[in-house]
């Protein structure tokens, strides 16, 4: 039997992954409030450039740990460099807009950081080209940190938001390779040794209870995973309210797991959309909402759980990759997928 919890969404929700195409966040941001107002969230802007990427923008939210960029990306330094200044400017813009633009609403309004397992594979180490994934105290002291930075970040979006209810989103796209032993080295000639599954749920629930420490616990919290065989008992394992993933990423082994989870009360938060559909909504070939909410509902109905338990507990989002689509494709597809999370509570359980 499912166990009750209470979701700050409305039943039929949909919302977006957080990164959007385009550079101007006022205007993205307003789209995003107008079509999804049940579950808005605050856009990611990764064409802006370095600093506005999904690594440089979460490592600005670090505490007393400087970063730099490289030629290859970001690494751990002693002291910041412009591009990392340039991506705590980055936040300060976008939260300023989104405090203007959410001036009186009242709601669960989802923000987005990479997690810490993500963040440890990507970012260098400061004496070293390895990554700090690969320094069990750097990687600790770098959760430590982000932790410290997310709990700041939440309670400041609820002081310039009063009416929100925060729904934090911790992106893990490399923890399933994390765990694999499939992290490179800088040589690229070697792997990382495997992270152990105990660590990574407690490295992930060091993000949870931060945030949820930081909104005395009314932060909800969902762990997103865009990578193929999601970890999901690792990620329960963490303490999340939810867990996001592409649903054309499941494999037939993954459904099982699902379905514990979604058992326990854990929030779906289904990628439905494909990044390849969303581009032709801008090219006069749309795909009926309908077909999306198929999709959703065929895999509630594959958990065995009961049909009334998916407008609650599903939220429909696109699949990763939305800032690569055309802008004229964003706010078709935000529309889509809030009409297809309006459609499947009624596709599953149309009596």
């Amino acid at each position: 039997m499912t166990e009750s919890r209470q979701y700050p969404w409305a039943p039929g929700s949909a919302t977006g992954v957080g990164s959007m195409p385009g550079t101007d966040i006022a205007e993205i941001c307003r789209m995003v409030f107008d079509e999804l107002p049940e579950l808005p969230f605050l856009p990611e802007l990764p064409g802006r450039g370095p600093g506005a990427d999904m690594i440089g923008r979460s490592a600005a939210l670090l505490v007393d740990l400087p970063v730099q960029t490289t030629t290859r990306g970001w690494k751990l330094a002693e002291r910041p460099d412009r591009d990392s200044s340039r991506a705590a400017g980055y936040w300060s813009q976008d939260l300023d807009t989104l405090e203007e633009v959410a001036e009186g609403y009242a709601g669960a309004l989802k923000v987005q950081v990479c997690g810490p397992v993500t963040l440890a594979a990507a970012l260098e180490l400061t004496h070293r080209l390895d990554p700090a994934l690969s320094d069990p105290g750097a990687f600790a002291d770098l959760t430590a940190s982000l932790a410290e930075g997310v709990a700041a970040h939440v309670a400041d979006v609820r002081r310039r938001v009063p009416g929100a209810a925060v729904v934090l989103q911790v992106d893990e796209p490399s923890l399933p390779a994390a765990l694999a032993g499939r992290v490179q080295t800088a040589s690229g000639l070697n792997y990382v040794r495997a992270v152990e599954p105990a660590t990574a749920s407690q490295r992930l629930g060091a993000i949870v209870d931060a945030a949820a420490a930081a909104s005395a616990g009314a932060a909800c919290t969902v762990v997103h995973c865009c990578a193929a065989r999601i970890p999901f008992r690792v990620i329960a394992e963490s303490g999340t309210a939810g867990v996001g993933f592409d649903l054309g990423l499941l494999r037939t082994a993954d459904i099982d797991e699902i379905a514990e989870l979604a058992d326990a009360g854990l929030a779906l938060l289904a990628g439905a959309l494909p990044t390849e559909v969303a581009q032709q909504l801008a090219g006069g070939r749309p795909r009926p909402p309908r077909q999306t909410a198929e999709a959703v509902t065929e895999l509630w109905h594959k958990t065995g759980l009961a049909p009334a338990g998916l407008s609650e507990q599903t939220v429909i989002t696109p699949a990763c990759g939305l800032a690569g689509v055309p802008p004229a494709a964003a706010r078709p597809a935000l529309a889509h997928c809030r009409e297809a999370a309006r459609i499947a509570p009624e596709l599953a359980d149309p009596s």
